[in-house]
Parts: structure tokens; C-alpha cells; sequence
């Protein structure tokens, strides 16, 4: 989680403010939307420690609806504020898991997306969003740029979260490691877990496999002879 800050917030201080009013890879996201979205992430993972520290549940938001609007507030302010409140956020964030003792860390909040999880995987979740959108940003940072080791525990979340979901079943191959995930789907085929087809094998490196999992460009995954890679659903 440290080493994504990082690594986030630098990419953020190389790139002028006019360059945050672009557009981004992200479908009808700015710099700025990015932006407010790490900074409100920081704030709603602060509320899942305050639930994990007092045992009062303290949701990440209200609602999708209003952390979707509080990200569209966030675009309409001056984005020197925008920056400050990213870095306050962060800080907080910090601060507050710091605050956990042994026993807290094991106690269950849940996720935006429901699910839920001792508090011990909130760094994971934070650690999670700073590095993806690090790459999102377009500051120069790629998803070759990322820890590999983050990458591989990146598909290994991916995968999970995808399996038993609407999308195809996969075999991912990374070239430039020895190894191999697997994305099941739960349907009416006769292979177990693969729903009504056989898993589509797909190869590339583990950062174009994570940036092609995670909903980015499939930039070097490729299938069987070089087809291209099937379209995937949103997993988050």
C-alpha cells in the first residue's frame, strides 16, 4: 500500500493541472473524476476502520448513487484542492490503520461491492486502487511499471472475483513467468466449471495479463494463434 502511493503520487506530481482536465483511458473519466475517485476511496476505506475499531458499521459510502456523486462533485473543484484533499486522504488513511490493534484487524467490515472481509484486507484494497490508477492517470506510468509481485496477487484477485461470473472461462499463461490462473464460470457444460465451452487459453506478459483482467488494454494477449482476447465484464 505504501509502495502504490508512492508510486501514484508521483506519477500525479509530474502531470500539470490543465493535463488533468483530459480525458483519460477510463470511459467518461477525466484526470480530475481519477482524482477524486483515489481521494473518496481513501476516505471510505477510513470508515471501514472506524467500523473495524468500534464495531459500528460505517459503510465505505451511502450509496453507489452518492459516491458516484460526491466523484462528479469532486471534478468541479479547483484541482489544486482536488490534490490536497488526495494527499490528506491518504495521510488519514494511514493514520487510521495505524490506530488497529491485533484483535481489530480480524473484525469483518464489508466492501462497496458487498462482500464481507476482515479489516486486515483494507491495505490490499487501497494498495489495489492507488497502482491500477496510477497507470490510468497517463503520466507515464504503465502497468510494466508496477511490482511484479503486486501484478500476480492482482490476477490472483481478478480471477477469483471473476469466477463463477458472467464472463468466459480462461486459462491465463504469463510468458515471462512460470505461471498459470484460471478463470472458471459456473453454467451448464458438461467440464467442471467451464461452463459451456472449453476455457479460452490466453498468453502475455503478467503486466499485460493484469492490465487485460483489470478491464484495460489487452495490449499483447493474445488466444490461440493469435486471436485476439475476448471482451470481458466490469469486476468491480
Amino acid at each position: 500500500m505504501a509502495q502504490g502511493t508512492k508510486i501514484f503520487f508521483d506519477a500525479l506530481a509530474a502531470l500539470p493541472d490543465d493535463e488533468l482536465d483530459q480525458p483519460t483511458a477510463l470511459d467518461g473519466w477525466t484526470g480530475k473524476h481519477l482524482l477524486a475517485h483515489v481521494a473518496a476511496n481513501a476516505d471510505a476505506l477510513v470508515n471501514l476502520t472506524r467500523w473495524a475499531r468500534t464495531g459500528e458499521e460505517t459503510p465505505m459510502y451511502s450509496s453507489p448513487e452518492q459516491r458516484d456523486a460526491d466523484i462528479e462533485a469532486g471534478t468541479r473543484r479547483p484541482t489544486a484542492e482536488l490534490r490536497v484533499w488526495a494527499a490528506q486522504a491518504a495521510a488519514a488513511l494511514d493514520a487510521r490503520l495505524a490506530e488497529l490493534n491485533e484483535k481489530q484487524w480480524t473484525h469483518r467490515v464489508r466492501t462497496a461491492q458487498g462482500r464481507m472481509v476482515p479489516a486486515e484486507e483494507i491495505p490490499w484494497m487501497r494498495a489495489r486502487e492507488v497502482m491500477v490508477h496510477a497507470a490510468d492517470l497517463g503520466a507515464g506510468v504503465g502497468f510494466d511499471d508496477l511490482p511484479s509481485d503486486f501484478l500476480a496477487a492482482l490476477i490472483d484477485d481478478i480471477a477469483a472475483k471473476r469466477s463463477g461470473g458472467g464472463g468466459p472461462a480462461l486459462m491465463l499463461a504469463a510468458r515471462d513467468q512460470k505461471c498459470t490462473w484460471a478463470v472458471t464460470v459456473t453454467g451448464t457444460g458438461t467440464g467442471t466449471g467451464t461452463g459451456t465451452g472449453e476455457p479460452i487459453l490466453l498468453t502475455g506478459t503478467v503486466a499485460g495479463l493484469a492490465a487485460y483482467l483489470s478491464g484495460r488494454a489487452a495490449d499483447g494477449v493474445t488466444g490461440s494463434g493469435g486471436q485476439p482476447a475476448p471482451e470481458l465484464p466490469r469486476w468491480l
